[in-house]
Parts: structure tokens; sequence; C-alpha cells
């Protein structure tokens, strides 16, 4: 499980599979969120825009991430 500490109020989902080192670039975290493999608080994702908050969980390719 990865943590990651928020800078700002929040960070898109994008950027969190970036920060983690799940997606080398925002075109690769681009298709992985719309080909639905990237799963937010248990649920599918598929805007990669979305703004995560603390205490929000992302799933993708068998790793969980956890921002704080």
């Amino acid at each position: 499980m990865q943590t990651i500490h928020l800078r700002e109020d929040f960070i898109k989902l994008g950027q969190a599979l970036k920060a983690a080192g799940l997606a080398e670039s925002g075109v690769d975290a681009k298709f992985a969120i719309q080909d639905g493999l990237v799963k937010v608080n248990g649920q599918i994702e598929i805007q990669r825009g979305k703004k995560l908050k603390a205490g929000d969980v992302i799933e993708f390719n068998g790793e969980t991430i956890v921002i704080k």
C-alpha cells in the first residue's frame, strides 16, 4: 500500500497514478482510467480529472493507494 500526501486540497486521479509510479505518463493514466481499470473507493472511475481528497483509496493493477 502506498500513501500520497496532499499539498493542496485535492489531487486529480491521473496525477495520483503518476505520483505513485503506477503510470509513466498522463497518456498511460488516461487509457487505464478510460478502460475501467481504476477503482476509487471501490467503484470503477472513468474520469481522470476526478478530484481525490484525504481518505480516498485508489486501486489499480493490484496496488492500493491511500490519499492523506
